[in-house]
């Protein structure tokens, strides 16, 4: 009896390291590859309880059910101190729990402009010695309900997007966009940053409100879908999502306010990011929908202050797992260079982590123009998001991938069996308080971030168990 191994065409499978099929590729050689990847090192043992938790898939099952499900609709343009219950002399922040001797540039630029806007300081030098005898409470924006661009810095009278989700009953909080350049997020504080400000609380805020209040509800999931069938990616690309937005409050502006109608919409046409922090919003509206499901490893926020980078699990609570913030590789404004930018910060990530931004870049081709790389690089990004996250988005399609759903849902698990970490596009801020932005680009979490969250999920999987 012939064996058919001896007698017909060897068939070649290539695992792991790619060296070898390279070379067999240059030869012509048919193969089959199998793309796999050693764990995360020394995370063999956690990997292994944890996904023998017998709660794990039915946790998980529940978790990205309710965050694809949620329905986030703006309802509402409210002060701080009115929706979240801001008392005078306390600020919040992008990212993981803070304080000021470890806040980075930026954050304390614009900290130092959160100051001077309350009137809790006469000049900058002023408001930064009160902020460093401790002054002034700080607090992160997730644990209120609240996320912030960049800085992420909200004061009592900044006026808020108020997003609620139709369909689990939740509510989450953003402040108004200020555009781009010199503004308060990237730790800018200069008299036209105040200024703009100022006008933002008195005349867009009020505007907004009287708008909403007569038009009702607005669907930003359904802009978020639309935009992205239109090349926006929703975290630095949000130029269709703006237009759609504009093009829905429009009438009611002129209605409401004709007396303010055609600077607010100037502001607003001037402005291609208006729609990220309303974005941004109902990005963290539906991932706290998936919060607090026992056993569960689905990542509910990413988050950073520039200075550290940190993730929650739904399975564990408010807890922060954090590690060192990366500074992003990208382009740079003018003469400004990597040695003027800050390492990564602000609560944009909520984007990624509901399967847009950097999870959504092959639907916005022209985001490489912003933020680095080609249109290659940015469609292999998307792909490779499918290996670490738990669903497709039944509502958010890439039309460039046959309309597929956004990969969503990160996994602890997945992280570390992979290796891969999540791709985030984002902005640059100048690392010396008061400079502003000075880029764009990618940049990767730290995986001690997940190795920790790892870690703590399998101590509470041998404590159910």
């Amino acid at each position: 009896m012939t064996l058919p191994m001896l007698t017909g065409e060897p068939e070649v499978i290539t695992v792991g390291a790619d060296v070898l099929g390279e070379a067999l590729d240059a030869q012509a050689v048919p193969r089959v590859r199998v793309d796999w990847r050693p764990p995360m090192p020394g995370t063999e043992a956690d990997l292994a309880r944890v996904l023998a938790d017998p709660r794990r898939a039915g946790a998980n099952e529940t978790a990205v059910r309710r965050l694809t499900s949620a329905r986030p609709q703006l309802v509402g343009v409210r002060p701080a101190r009115e929706v979240l219950d801001l008392p005078e002399g306390t600020f919040l922040h992008a990212g993981p729990p803070i304080e000021w001797e470890r806040a980075s540039g930026p954050l304390r630029g614009a900290l130092i402009g959160a100051m001077l806007l309350e009137g809790l300081a006469a000049d900058a030098g002023e408001a930064e010695e009160r902020l460093a005898a401790g002054r002034a409470r700080l607090d992160s924006c997730h644990h209120h309900r609240t996320v912030g661009p960049m800085a992420g810095v909200v004061t009592p009278s900044m006026w808020m997007f108020e997003v609620r989700d139709a369909e689990h009953g939740g509510s989450a909080y953003c402040s108004l966009n200020e555009g781009l350049g010199k503004v308060l997020r990237y730790g800018a504080y200069g008299p036209e940053v105040l200024e703009r400000l100022r006008w933002m609380g008195e005349v867009l805020g009020p505007v907004l409100r009287t708008t909403l209040e007569r038009s009702g509800p607005l669907d930003l999931g359904a802009l978020i879908a639309q935009a992205l069938q239109m090349g926006d990616e929703l975290h630095n690309r949000n130029r269709a999502a703006t237009s759609l937005m504009a093009r829905e409050l429009a009438p009611s502006i002129v209605e409401t306010a004709p007396g303010h109608a055609a600077e607010v919409l100037r502001f607003i046409n001037g402005n291609d990011h208006f729609f990220l922090n309303a974005g941004m919003a109902a990005c963290k509206v539906s991932a706290d929908a998936a919060r607090n499901v026992p056993g569960s490893t689905l990542v509910v926020a990413m988050a950073r202050n520039g200075t550290d980078f940190g993730v929650q699990v739904s399975g564990l609570g408010d807890r922060w797992f954090t590690g060192p913030a990366g500074v992003p590789d990208g382009l740079y404004l003018g003469a400004y260079g990597p040695e003027d930018a800050n390492p990564d910060i602000g609560d944009s990530t909520i984007t990624e982590t509901v399967g847009l931004g950097g999870f959504a870049m092959a639907a916005a081709p022209a985001i490489v123009r912003f933020v680095g790389g080609d249109v290659t690089e940015a469609t292999a990004a998307t792909r490779s998001m499918y290996e670490i996250t738990l669903a497709e988005h039944p509502a958010y399609q890439i039309p460039t991938l046959d309309f597929r759903g956004t990969p969503t849902g990160v996994d602890v698990t997945l992280v570390a069996r992979t290796g891969l970490l999540p791709t985030v596009n984002t902005g640059i801020a100048g690392r010396v308080a008061g400079t502003g932005q000075v880029g764009a680009g990618l940049v990767s979490p730290p995986a001690s971030a997940f190795t920790a969250a790892l870690a703590a999920l399998a101590e509470a999987a041998a404590d159910a168990a």
